[in-house]
């Protein structure tokens, strides 16, 4: 089993628990880790804008080279460039096998892509960061679905409180379809984005 104290170690330092595993251990020490964790530090226009970036990349559980080419897209985009980015990311393959109630945390979901269970208009896709388009489908393997962790999801184990609006999910058969781009208010991710993009415009 997964030893959860680095995740919550790194959900201290964030300012959010970013496992469910995490809850308990953010709870009880909601300061940073270390021993100034409790001390008040100065905050700087430079700290607030790197604590959101570290954010954002923590909850799609992405590399910093993810992250920024992903905002170099985005702000190419008519719009606002923070909500252009937010956006693209939830379209990943593995944010939106998280959302549809497939596994259970991020890093769960990242794995299931990577070992090739999830498939993507029936052709197996074995990249997270793939993204989809409105219209698509995804779902578990035929032969993957008799595993423990997917019978767990298909009882309704990983069902979000809040579904997602923006897909629509057929949890036993294990089947989502992504039926139109999110809205950034629909996005479950705790993110000042307009920081995100202060960060990278510097």
């Amino acid at each position: 089993m997964n030893n959860p104290r680095p995740k919550a170690k790194l959900s201290r330092a964030l300012g959010i628990p970013l496992t469910p595993k995490c809850v308990k251990y953010f709870e009880n020490r909601p300061y940073p880790p270390g021993v100034h964790g409790r001390a008040r530090k100065k905050d700087s226009g430079y700290k607030a804008q790197l604590l959101e970036k570290q954010k954002l990349r923590a909850q799609y559980n992405i590399r910093e080279a993810q992250l920024r080419n992903a905002f170099d897209k985005a702000r190419k985009i008519q719009g606002k460039s923070g909500e252009n980015l937010v956006i693209d990311l939830e379209r990943r393959l593995d944010a939106l096998v998280l959302r549809a109630g497939f596994a259970r945390t991020i890093y769960q979901a990242r794995q299931f892509v990577v070992h090739r269970h999830i498939l993507v208009n029936g052709k197996r896709v074995d990249r997270p960061s793939y993204r989809l388009r409105p219209g698509d489908f995804i779902q578990v393997a035929e032969r993957s679905r008799n595993l423990p962790p997917f019978q767990v999801a298909a009882a309704g184990a990983h069902t979000p409180a809040a579904p997602a609006p923006y897909l629509e999910v057929q949890g036993s058969a294990l089947l989502a379809k992504l039926e139109r781009l999110p809205l950034r208010s629909e996005i479950p991710i705790i993110c000042d984005e307009q920081l995100v993009v202060e960060f990278y415009s510097r």
